[in-house]
């Protein structure tokens, strides 16, 4: 059963993968090989002819005549299905060419569904950032520093490493962000990319250098909501951000906007917001805003998080990982996709069918 299982799976993925099937352009890299086996099968076709046309002659010569043994029978009309696996190998033969130029699409379209989903993830690198937050397994600038920023950066990191050692491939962003919002790497299911763009602004020049020291949470969520729009994905499921910041929103504090205004447009794009709050030794209350946050985020399908700890702050990277489950669905286009398989199994089908006939079915073997 193994065996029949794992050539159904060959013969499934050959008719997949049938040129043409996600609109490409077939093109050769070995045209040559092709013509000089054409000519081969026609020079050993023709020197075929010549030895049996020649033979004939000779058998002719010592041949005897007798009667008819019954005169006047009539042929029967199965006669010619005898020359069935001779049209098979025939019929096989061009497909046989076409195989051994090596044929390729150069251009292939396909919609290929992965567990995953779209992430956006967003770090505040504000100047309130700064304060102290003691997570040794997440620091990633060495024992002189323990702000918060580096502890975040940190976390963000240990979170795309828990999806790339899973069975998961996301499409995740990276947005940094201060009273504006940048995005730093657009969507990409290269977990490495996000990586490396992690380890970039968490640099310490680099964080030194950010020209936007105030917070402005409706910017990050905005740009975010943008970035999923720009890629056209909001219509899909599958969406959600994550947010990394200390939650003070500058625009809050001076009551030029409400913490509901700042998930609106989240909302509204129903995209949920997981909110990891890094405060160093500050747990669920400890900060007047957290309940509002907590029921601001919760609006949008979301969750708030409390970080007051390495512990806090490790348990909601893992919360985040298990409820970040589901399925997306990825238009991907493939450049120079081998063609090589379904034309091959074209050729390998017909003349096993042509054996198969011949060797089992005696009417294909002999005169009916």
């Amino acid at each position: 059963m193994g065996a029949l299982a794992d050539l159904g799976a060959l013969i499934g993925e050959t008719v997949a993968d049938w040129p043409g099937a996600g609109g490409g352009t077939l093109r050769f890299w070995q045209p040559g090989a092709a013509w000089l086996l054409l000519l081969a099968l026609v020079a050993v076709a023709t020197i075929m002819l010549l030895v049996r046309s020649t033979v004939w002659r000779r058998a002719a010569r010592t041949r005897v005549v007798l009667p008819a043994l019954v005169a006047g029978a009539e042929r029967s009309w199965l006669s010619g299905v005898r020359h069935a696996p001779l049209v098979l190998v025939i019929a096989g033969l061009p497909w046989l060419l076409l195989a051994v130029a090596d044929p390729y699409t150069s251009l292939r379209q396909e919609d290929v569904t992965f567990p995953g989903r779209r992430i956006g993830l967003m770090i505040d690198a504000s100047s309130s950032m700064v304060r102290q937050f003691n997570a040794p397994s997440l620091n990633i600038t060495g024992p002189g520093s323990q702000a918060s920023f580096f502890t975040t950066v940190g976390a963000a990191q240990r979170f795309v490493e828990l999806r790339r050692e899973s069975e998961y491939r996301d499409l995740m962003a990276l947005i940094e962000f201060g009273n504006e919002a940048y995005v730093v790497t657009p969507f990409t299911s290269d977990y490495d990319n996000i990586l490396l763009s992690l380890a970039l602004i968490g640099d310490f020049g680099e964080f030194v250098r950010f020209p936007d020291q105030g917070t402005v949470l409706t910017s990050a969520v905005e740009q975010g909501i943008r970035l999923f729009d720009a890629f056209d994905f909001l219509d899909a499921t599958g969406n959600l951000l994550v947010l990394f910041s200390d939650g003070e929103d500058s625009a809050i504090i001076q009551g030029e906007t409400t913490v509901l205004d700042v998930v609106a447009a989240a909302e509204a794009a129903e995209v949920p917001i997981y909110f990891v709050r890094t405060r160093y030794q500050q747990q669920f209350g400890g900060l007047v805003s957290d309940e509002r946050w907590r029921d601001a985020v919760e609006r949008t399908g979301g969750r708030f998080y409390a970080a007051s700890d390495e512990e806090a702050l490790l348990a909601a990277i893992a919360d985040i990982d298990r409820a970040s489950v589901g399925e997306i669905e990825v238009n991907q286009y493939v450049t120079q996709r081998p063609a090589f398989g379904p034309y091959a199994g074209a050729t390998a089908g017909l003349w096993s069918l042509a054996a198969l006939l011949a060797l089992v079915v005696p009417q294909f073997r002999r005169f009916p």
